[in-house]
């Protein structure tokens, strides 16, 4: 008998558990649909996976990307929703035994997205309102679920009209209402129940995805049917050799689909730009200014070559990427703003970009405008900016860290100093200004690989934006400096191409290189992490030759 009460119980348990994770997915799906009536970053997923990113210790965040590097984000995602699942199963345990204090736990959890919702930047009271939602359907559904499930199955009829005998009644021990090992759980009930929440919780979830899709078509369509001008000043072509053409070293123009994406937008915004604006305001702008994308394109517009570097990039990590990026100069609209920097008597020194979901980056003025090709970038590599690259406008600043110029879906430019503003990243241990440190990468061979002794070609990149690569040296278990072959030069704002043929003989070696910028500065040895402005050190590969 005690067993029997045992397995009873377990299998209300996990009955329980299984009502909570239902009850948990009717909720989302409402409050996805319910997010397409304020927008999607204020769905509870998104809004919690945010606030989580925005609190999250910088180590912890660097560690995310070094092990996940691009899927950080669809692994927090993850991450948001097993928390959820275990939440819910636990809260429908709960209201076995008392229904209205399983719903209060999912009305608890609600409030928490609700709040973090509201944290967010760009929020608005209406933000919390899919975390309500969902909550409250969830809890319903929780509060039905294990009404049905503990109710008391009909009592199974036994003679012909249901008038049972009582001989009839005592025979079958499995026929009457007992409890038996199921603990009196009516099964079939609640797996009909069940279903129909299901089904009805796809509808809405069907639904959410559709209206959120519909709601992003215009802007599909503006970037569909967008024309971009030529540029007034073109960008000279490629020169031959900058290609190394040894296989495994990255292209000279890193393809867009290969281009790395590190920021903090669970959701990619989808901007239309027939309704863009950018506004350009603040200390010491005398002419404040407002600009749609036309006209912004209507101005003069410049191509330039210009590699992007991640400062969460590790030495010879995979975070740096070189474009053709098309754009308005950045400086000249500062200046017809009014705006001088500081060199020259500005009153700001710091230009804070803000994106369409609350993202802010500091820049230095003073580097925006001392002649190097600042962008608004509304191009890459021939055609406009993807949603997930910026679309429709984005800064680009050679020589800076992504995280302090390379600002995307921007709809504000306001001018301060750095004493009166942190951005986003400062307040979170960043330097505020980070220009790009020398670094290179060897490419090929690749760490562990296993090459047959003889002529290996050793090749990889090199990048110092600004300032351009003068030199790259390889060495061979830690013997004498060997000059590698440079790549033909684009312009100091590029990534350089290197390679240097090695005689390698057989054993386990270990390859390093580093690089000297046009400066005469020789890249450190001394191995530095990536906070707070950029890591430092030479990259090291190991691998073991086999005899030939």
């Amino acid at each position: 008998m005690t067993r029997v009460k045992a397995v009873g119980t377990r299998r209300r348990r996990v009955f329980g558990a299984l009502s909570g994770v239902v009850a948990g997915c009717a909720g989302l799906c409402l409050s996805e649909l319910a997010a397409v009536a304020v927008r999607p970053e204020a769905g509870p997923v998104t809004a919690v996976g945010g606030a989580l990113i925005d609190r999250t210790p910088v180590a912890v965040k660097d560690w995310a990307v070094r092990q996940f590097g691009t899927a950080d984000k669809l692994v927090l995602t993850l991450g948001v929703v097993a928390v959820l699942a275990v939440v819910a199963a636990a809260a429908g345990v709960i209201a076995l035994r008392r229904r209205s204090a399983g719903a209060a736990v999912v009305l608890v959890f609600a409030a928490v997205g609700a709040v973090a919702a509201l944290s967010r930047p760009e929020a608005t009271g209406w933000d919390a309102l899919p975390s309500l939602v969902g909550g409250a359907g969830a809890a319903a559904v929780l509060y039905r679920l294990t009404g049905v499930l503990t109710s008391r199955p009909p009592r199974a009829r036994v003679g012909g009209a249901g008038r049972g005998t009582r001989s009839g009644t005592r025979s079958g021990a499995g026929s009457g209402p007992g409890p038996g090992p199921d603990g009196g759980l009516d099964r079939r009930g609640f797996g009909r129940a069940v279903a129909v929440t299901l089904a009805l919780s796809a509808v809405a979830g069907y639904a959410g995805r559709r209206l959120t899709a519909y709601g992003s078509a215009g802007a599909t369509a503006s970037r569909a049917g967008l024309r971009l001008p030529p540029p007034a000043e073109p960008a000279p072509p490629v020169p031959a050799g900058a290609d190394v053409r040894v296989p495994g070293v990255s292209a000279f123009i890193t393809p867009v689909d290969g281009f790395y994406r590190v920021d903090t937008a669970l959701v990619v915004p989808r901007i239309d730009a027939d309704t863009w604006r950018l506004d350009l305001h603040g200390d010491g702008v005398t002419r404040p200014l407002t600009l749609g994308l036309r006209e912004l394109l209507a101005r003069p517009l410049v191509e330039h070559d210009i590699t992007l570097t991640c400062v969460s990039n590790e030495v010879g990590g995979p975070y740096a990427g070189n474009a053709r990026w098309l754009g308005v100069r950045l400086a000249d609209l500062l200046r017809e703003a009014g705006v001088r920097p500081p060199s020259r008597g500005g009153r700001a020194d710091q230009l804070v970009a803000r994106s369409v979901d609350g993202m802010t980056l500091g820049t230095p003025v003073e580097t925006v405008m001392d002649g190097r090709e600042a962008l608004l970038a509304v191009g890459m590599n021939g055609g406009p900016l993807p949603f997930r690259h910026g679309f429709p406008v984005r800064m680009v600043v050679p020589g800076l860290y992504g995280y302090v110029s390379a600002c995307k879906w921007l709809r504000e430019l306001r001018l301060t100093t750095f004493d009166a503003y942190d951005a986003y990243w400062v307040r979170r241990s960043w330097a505020a200004r980070a220009p790009v440190k020398t670094q290179s990468r060897i490419d090929t061979p690749r760490p562990s690989a296993e090459p047959r002794a003889g002529l290996v070609p050793v090749a990889g990149v090199a990048w110092a934006q600004h300032r351009g690569i003068a030199r790259v040296e390889v060495r061979v278990d830690g013997g004498a400096w060997r000059e590698a072959r440079l790549g033909a030069e684009d312009g100091t704002d590029t990534w350089r191409a290197w390679v240097w043929p090695w005689e390698a003989t057989a054993g386990r070696h270990t390859l390093e290189v580093r690089a000297t910028d046009r400066t005469g500065a020789v890249q450190p040895g001394e191995r530095t992490p990536t906070v707070p402005d950029g890591a430092t050190g030479w990259h090291a590969v190991e691998v073991r030759v086999r005899a030939a």
